[in-house]
């Protein structure tokens, strides 16, 4: 879900990506906290899926982290920002099986949390 999360557009852990994770879970009976968010992250940027990001107004506008940066307090001037890397679309689309909402955004009865 965290994946989704950042396949459209640099998202921000505190401003996007938790708060949509946090509310798709929620659909679906269970709770995420930012800890998970930070960790799946993590992970999908070890596996080169994501990459995070420094934004800002002025140049350079946008600068690549390497690595997984330090997410340890919430971000009150939103500059940490998270974007799907080529491999992370390629895998996204390539099977979307795992997807627990239908085309309405409802739970699918067929779904089930491995």
């Amino acid at each position: 879900m965290v994946l989704n999360a950042i396949c459209d557009d640099y998202e921000n852990v505190d401003q996007i990506i938790l708060p949509v994770v946090a509310r798709d879970c929620a659909k679906l009976g269970f709770a995420v906290e930012r800890p998970e968010i930070a960790k799946a992250l993590g992970q999908l940027i070890a596996g080169g899926l994501a990459k995070a990001y420094l934004l800002s107004g002025t140049p350079p506008f946008s600068i690549e982290l390497q690595g997984m940066p330090p997410l340890d307090l919430v971000e009150e001037d939103f500059k940490t920002y998270f974007y799907i890397t080529k491999k992370g679309m390629d895998f996204h689309r390539s099977d979307d099986t795992w997807w627990p909402f239908d085309n309405d955004e409802e739970p699918r009865p067929d779904w089930q949390l491995e």
